[in-house]
């Protein structure tokens, strides 16, 4: 057990009863369609702020992990490429997205490039968006906390993660997403608080760790590193960002949004990249890093203090859970079901994406049991979706470049079988580093495949045009 004290058993016990409530508030409740996918469209800069923020920071134990490992170079991995991805989304899609006043991604894909577009952003949604490696970490926490084999608590983790927004949708993601920020920052800084008081600062970290852990590559290839950067683009078509944007009160509160959510971010990265790098010079011989933040609480918390740690470890991961699963659950059920129906009528979206929230609990619970490695998870998933999306997107939301709806099909199909293809191949080879052309990263074919098939579009397009 994590803990021997009832004080930090009745915080974990609170905590869960007000996701209760929140399940029981919203019970009963007819929703429209707009309400359930995107919160009546009314979504204020704060609620904003920490949703977002709380969602797009799920990985609290892989990047206990990455950190402890690594050091500082955790930032430049897991912070960096993102903030400058969240950062070119406010810039250039944040307000025009909000101003499309669509339900999903893929209703963009549909209004630009038709149906079969739509269809397979949709797929590319639905793999990328099921919370296959947060309900991995959330059901490796159960695992640690209770001592039980991890195949069980992960199907609790996605069952504890998913009941409380069954009735009310987004509504319910946003007001359990400002709960979960204000836990997750506040277990981190009574964490921090306790280390510096305890064993100092900067001081203390440069005589116990080693001097790669201050490096930018934390002793990695550079290619380690630089890969995050492109996988980072994922950001700029993360369905997350586009569903706060559409939901958000205004365009000018969809920007503003984003620019002080990375601020938030690089705040939070800071506590956990240092909680981590305490945790490598406090536990050097730690058999599973995994456990880097779980194992430190443990050595250096009172009660109380340990109990709300453990919270905001809960809360940080439960945030993203309920938040992609609920994407998911909206691809099965507009995306799918929806625009795949003969009746189109709005008034059955809510029970069609009710429905999709189990379908995709159970696809992503299949898959965190079946790859139980969650940086893995990011990597692979991140490498499909986004050479997949990222063209289409842009160029829709930038009015410059689009091809016709066959070639963006064609530009959308190619890259996610291909860099499909290259996932499994590296996969099934079962070397630690693929020899000859699948080493090359999946990330990189996939972009070079979508690059091309556009370069090729835009060529036929001006062989066309008359001299």
């Amino acid at each position: 057990m994590f803990s021997h004290s009832p004080l930090d058993w009745g915080l974990v016990l609170l905590y869960f009863g007000f996701l209760a409530a929140v399940w029981l508030r919203m019970r009963g409740r007819a929703a429209s369609a707009a309400d359930y996918l995107v919160a009546g469209r009314r979504v204020t800069l704060p609620a904003l702020v920490a949703t977002l923020v709380a969602t797009w920071y799920g990985g609290i134990l892989g990047v206990g992990e990455y950190s402890f490992r690594y050091g500082v170079s955790n930032w430049l991995v897991f912070g960096v490429p993102y903030y400058i991805g969240a950062l070119l989304f406010a810039m250039f899609f944040a307000r025009r997205a909000r101003e499309e006043a669509l339900y999903t991604l893929p209703d963009l894909l549909d209004r630009h490039y038709g149906r079969a577009s739509a269809l397979m952003g949709a797929l590319s949604i639905f793999v990328v968006s099921a919370p296959a490696a947060y309900i991995l970490m959330l059901g490796t926490l159960f695992a640690s906390m209770f001592h039980l084999p991890l195949t069980p608590c992960v199907v609790a983790a996605a069952l504890f993660s998913v009941f409380y927004i069954y009735n009310g949708g987004l509504r319910s993601v946003v007001l359990t997403d400002q709960v979960q920020f204000v836990l997750m920052y506040l277990g981190f800084l009574v964490m921090f608080g306790f280390l510096i008081a305890r064993h100092g600062g900067v001081g203390f970290l440069a005589a116990r760790l080693p001097a790669s852990h201050f490096s930018w590559n934390g002793g990695l290839p550079a290619s380690a590193v630089i890969v995050w950067y492109f996988i980072a683009l994922s950001t700029l078509v993360d369905p997350g960002f586009w569903q706060r944007a559409f939901a958000a009160r205004d365009p000018r509160v969809a920007k503003r949004g984003v620019l002080v959510s990375i601020a938030f971010w690089i705040l939070f990265d800071f506590l956990t990249t240092a909680t981590g790098m305490y945790a490598r010079a406090l536990l050097p011989h730690l058999s599973q890093p995994v456990f880097a933040f779980p194992e430190l609480a443990r050595i250096t918390l009172p009660p109380v203090a340990l109990g709300l740690f453990y919270l905001a470890m809960i809360a940080t991961v439960m945030s993203t859970i309920d938040s992609y699963g609920f994407i998911a659950a909206t691809t099965v059920g507009r995306d799918f079901i929806w625009r795949l129906s003969r009746d189109r009528g709005e008034e059955r979206l809510t029970r069609n994406s009710q429905i999709g929230l189990w379908i995709s609990a159970a696809f992503a619970t299949a898959l965190a049991i079946t790859e139980q490695s969650v940086i893995d998870l990011w990597h692979d998933l991140g490498s499909i979706s986004t050479p997949t999306l990222l063209m289409p997107v842009a160029t829709a939301m930038l009015r410059r470049g689009r091809l016709g709806a066959r070639l963006t099909l064609v530009a959308m199909a190619l890259p996610f079988a291909i860099s499909l293809l290259w996932v499994l191949e590296r996969r099934m080879s079962g070397a630690p580093g693929p020899r000859g052309v699948w080493s090359i990263e999946p990330i990189y074919v996939g972009l070079s495949a979508s690059l091309i098939t556009y370069i090729a579009g835009w060529s036929l397009r001006l062989e066309r045009k008359p001299s």
